[in-house]
């Protein structure tokens, strides 16, 4: 794996951890919400690992089939395609 790509798979994880994040307090506070396909997409750039932690630490969209299906089977599909390529 190559620098860049690390830190992009950083990168990528801590902006899916953070938006899920705020769009647990924009759900709260009653505000615009960042659109479950954004969140999904994030996932799917590689923050998936991000979104799957923002979901437990947030206890957010954790009841959603969507996401709690979709985010570890995104995860675990990235996983197997790492270590394939590896």
């Amino acid at each position: 794996m190559t620098e860049l790509t690390l830190y992009y798979l950083l990168a990528i994880n801590a902006v899916a951890f953070i938006a899920f994040g705020v769009d647990k307090f924009k759900a709260k506070t009653d505000q615009w919400r960042i659109p479950e396909k954004t969140l999904m997409l994030l996932a799917l750039a590689g923050g998936s690992i991000g979104a799957w932690a923002g979901m437990q630490v947030w206890r957010h969209k954790t009841q959603h089939a969507k996401f709690k299906y979709g985010i570890p089977a995104i995860l675990f599909v990235q996983i197997f395609l790492a270590g394939y390529l590896a």
